[in-house]
């Protein structure tokens, strides 16, 4: 799929509503219409089928109506954490949480409904910085948590650390996936990443992965599903320039720079 513009892996800009009438960008649909000036894209380029049982904190965001727009990451047995541009201007009711489910066509695990969405306050654009969000559930689900990255431990953040990226958004064929898919890229320099996107990289809140060459990435459809790295949630699907382009890593949130603020949500 020809991307010529950067990619936010998910729809800005709009209600959920609209999704469904204009799906196009980075992380295939978020939470909002794509909105001018904002980069947005995401999906797994370069991936492989998984099995949900390897990934059982992995979950999908969707509409009332079934269609998947993001990723998440399950925190707490109630708590999701995912990108805010997925979620950000979306009333509660606008989200369901699907979890335990490998195949989007499928009816096995469980569909849930949202009570809270928690937006991070200081969020404005996914370029700076802040796109992390948790949605608090109806009803505790009964899958595996993943831990998040501690703030102070940088070694998981090392160049070269080989990272698990998850979830269902486009691939190569220019669709969606129906199952969930993983991919493995390593964690760049935060110089790398800086040579790429110049100001729009923050290394205090976003880390990038991916091969010089290209070829493995997320893409629209993907945003805020988790990046993983030694089983520890490091990263949420944010934006990135097209989808595994050659010199544009992908741009992951920093779970480590947000563990409290997640964490205050998970205990409130």
């Amino acid at each position: 799929m020809a991307i010529t513009r950067p990619r936010l892996r998910t729809l800005l800009g709009a209600s959920l509503a609209a999704v469904s009438l204009s799906v196009t960008g980075f992380g295939v649909a978020s939470a909002a219409d794509e909105t001018a000036g904002d980069p947005v894209e995401t999906r797994v380029i370069g991936g492989e089928r998984a099995s949900i049982d390897d990934y059982p904190f992995t979950v999908y965001l969707a509409t009332p109506t079934g269609f998947q727009f993001c990723g998440g990451a399950l925190v707490a047995p109630d708590k999701v954490a995912t990108a805010a541009h997925c979620v950000e201007g979306s009333s509660a009711s606008d989200v369901d949480v699907v979890a335990g489910r490998e195949d989007k066509q499928g009816t096995d695990g469980d569909v849930v409904g949202v009570t809270d969405i928690w937006v991070h306050p200081d969020y404005v654009t996914v370029t700076s910085g802040e796109d992390v969000a948790v949605l608090t559930l109806e009803t505790d689900l009964p899958y595996e948590t993943i831990d998040l990255a501690p703030s102070a431990d940088d070694a998981l953040y090392t160049e070269g650390n080989e990272a698990t990226i998850l979830g269902w958004g486009t691939t190569e064929t220019g669709s969606t996936s129906r199952y969930l898919l993983e991919a493995v890229a390593p964690l760049t320099s935060d110089a790398t990443c800086s040579d790429a996107y110049g100001n729009s990289f923050g290394s205090d809140s976003m880390i990038c992965a991916g091969y010089p060459e290209g070829g493995i990435d997320a893409c629209q459809g993907d945003s805020g599903g988790p990046l993983v790295v030694d089983g520890v949630l490091v990263g949420l699907t944010s934006w990135g320039q097209g989808c595994a382009e050659a010199g544009y890593p992908g741009v992951y949130t920093r779970v480590g720079a947000y563990t409290a603020d997640i964490q205050a949500q998970i205990n409130s």
